[in-house]
């Protein structure tokens, strides 16, 4: 079945878009919860949040590519639950690591311009990767939007894991220049 079926069942109000939804998405939204929360329970939640989630949102909103939207609520949804699982024990793990590595790059603090300067810092970040050469922002993309280990990243595009690690700290270090021009850092 193709997307605009799906979300045609979901605006029908048909419980047929969530067994389809699961039947053409299900594993890759499980794979970018799995990512996150590194457990299958949370995990397989989280997707079945996905879905609640699709369902109240469809309608009004009409996705233009369903993946993207199944997999930015999923990601959103798994973010918050592994902020919720870990507000009182802050441990090891794949997200703290690479939301650090960013951190970086990337401005802080709270201040009264703070949804201006998101606004900008996410215009920036996407201007950035648009000029990145296609393989550095696949794996920019892999591991600070699906959150993959640097490992499983360096298997994905057969490289070794140095490879990877250099590549992404070259890749800060370009992005931390862009956001300086900007003014954004």
């Amino acid at each position: 079945m193709d997307d605009n079926e799906i979300i045609g069942l979901y605006f029908d109000r048909s419980e047929t878009a969530i067994v389809e939804t699961d039947r053409k998405y299900g594993g890759y939204c499980y794979s970018i919860a799995y990512n996150i929360l590194s457990d299958r329970e949370d995990s397989e939640e989280s997707v079945s949040d996905t879905y609640l989630a699709a369902w109240n949102n469809m309608p009004p909103r009409r996705p233009n590519i369903l993946s993207t939207f199944l997999g930015k609520l999923t990601r959103y949804i798994s973010l918050d639950r592994w902020k919720a699982r870990t507000a009182y024990k802050r441990g090891g793990g794949a997200v703290p690591l690479s939301l650090e590595e960013l951190e970086e790059c990337l401005p802080g603090g709270e201040n009264p311009e703070k949804a201006f300067v998101k606004k900008e810092l996410l215009r920036c970040i996407n201007s950035f990767l648009e000029v990145l050469p296609e393989m550095e922002r696949k794996v920019f993309v892999r591991r600070y939007w699906y959150l993959d280990s640097t490992q499983d990243i360096a298997q994905r595009f057969g490289f070794s894991q140095s490879k990877v690690t250099a590549m992404l700290h070259r890749i800060r270090g370009k992005l931390r220049k862009r956001l300086e021009k900007e003014g954004l850092q």
